[in-house]
């Protein structure tokens, strides 16, 4: 199987080296592209043997599935590029959550599906969110799921929370390495720990209680109960939480889908001519 990708920014190239080191595909076996060429080249120096399409009607026309990796707003132009080339027996993924599978699948005769990563991917963790076209042939799915499956756990997902889940799943990891970031901060601020011990004690700690959750030790709320002794030191900071915190998370859910109704808007707009 051919896998095309185009757009090798952020997400792109963590799709493309997952993919790689996780087994799911032989870099001679991928054609990628980029509208700036140098950050297709660096994927190149790193495996050699990957393709460089000259543009994404070349990666198109010689890819079996096709990951769009580009911004919202740049997508209905670039379906119009590649759409010769999109044959029904060929698969396009899109990763952005603003962009429905309808309405990709209005304007190409494949199969359609919408992955939406995240960066935990990188390390073949974590969830991809998975929604499939109504039109996306049962061979694709069964495809898509097997090669998703390699990199991550594949969940899928109703287009109502479209939002919510990628805040959780794809947003999630940039939202609480900034509260960590700053949790190690305070502890340089207010102590004499140096950052880099303050880090690697925060990061082993992070790392250790995700294997916690993963392998069903604790839950969130029965693990709080065990640290937290009766009258113990976790407790006062628990207290200092709960004062402070207050409804920050709620702030944040109300940012995000502010700026995704936004987006839709924008993107009804453009594929509505």
């Amino acid at each position: 199987m051919n896998i095309g990708i185009i757009g090798t920014g952020n997400m792109g190239r963590i799709i493309v080296e997952a993919l790689i080191d996780g087994k799911a595909a032989f870099p001679s076996s991928m054609m990628i592209t980029n509208r700036t060429k140098s950050k297709a080249l660096l994927l190149k120096d790193k495996y050699k043997d990957i393709l460089i399409g000259a543009n994404p009607e070349e990666v198109a026309a010689q890819s079996d599935i096709i990951f769009i990796c580009v911004k919202p707003l740049d997508i209905r132009n670039l379906l119009e590029q590649i759409n010769p080339h999109l044959t029904p027996d060929k698969c396009l993924v899109s990763i952005t959550s603003p962009v429905s599978t309808s309405q990709i699948e209005k304007r190409v005769n494949c199969s359609t599906v919408r992955v939406i990563p995240s960066i935990t991917n990188r390390a073949l963790a974590g969830v991809s969110l998975v929604t499939y076209g109504e039109n996306c042939s049962e061979h694709w799915k069964t495809k898509l799921e097997k090669l998703i499956s390699k990199i991550s756990v594949p969940v899928h997902i109703d287009e109502k929370i479209t939002r919510v889940a990628s805040d959780i799943v794809s947003c999630g990891p940039a939202f609480f390495s900034y509260l960590l970031q700053n949790f190690i901060q305070a502890a340089v601020k207010e102590t004499e720990i140096d950052t880099e011990t303050a880090t690697v004690f925060a990061s082993e700690m992070i790392v250790g209680l995700g294997e916690l959750i993963k392998q069903g030790h604790y839950t969130l709320p029965s693990l709080q109960e065990k640290v937290c002794v009766k009258g113990g030191i976790t407790g006062e900071g628990i207290k200092v939480l709960d004062a402070e915190l207050g409804s920050v998370f709620e702030h944040v859910f109300q940012a995000t889908h502010t700026k995704f109704k936004e987006d839709l808007e924008k993107v009804e707009i453009q594929f509505s001519r």
